[in-house]
């Protein structure tokens, strides 16, 4: 369990250095107010289909990221995709992340999960 928390916090460490591919899916959109672009919902089961090498997405906090562009940069290897297309909350929230982690994972937001 510790071994994945710090392996998931190398994975955000370096989000900054990476560019987002957003890959939308059949998302349904919703327009925020607070918010001058289109917010993109999905579901868990479609999330769920994006659990390879070359489709990788995760949720965190019922959010959505796409991190396929870094996951053959992952310092802990193949461990990302541990949780491919599942929730990584736990792991993301784990002592090992420096707190700028929270901000470069940002760059990967792609939606919210569909409640």
């Amino acid at each position: 369990m510790i071994v994945m928390t710090l392996i998931l916090g190398a994975i955000f460490g370096a989000f900054f250095l990476i560019s987002r591919v957003i890959k939308s899916g059949n998302s349904e959109v919703v327009h925020s107010n607070a918010a001058s672009k289109a917010l993109k919902l999905f579901t868990k089961d479609e999330v769920s289909h994006h659990n390879s090498r070359t489709d990788c997405w995760i949720i965190i906090k019922d959010k959505v990221y796409d991190v396929t562009p870094y996951v053959e940069e992952h310092p802990g290897g193949d461990a990302i995709l541990a949780h491919a297309g599942d929730d990584s909350t736990e792991g993301f929230y784990g002592p090992q992340h420096a707190t700028r982690v929270f901000d470069m994972v940002d760059e990967f937001y792609i939606g919210d999960l569909k409640r």
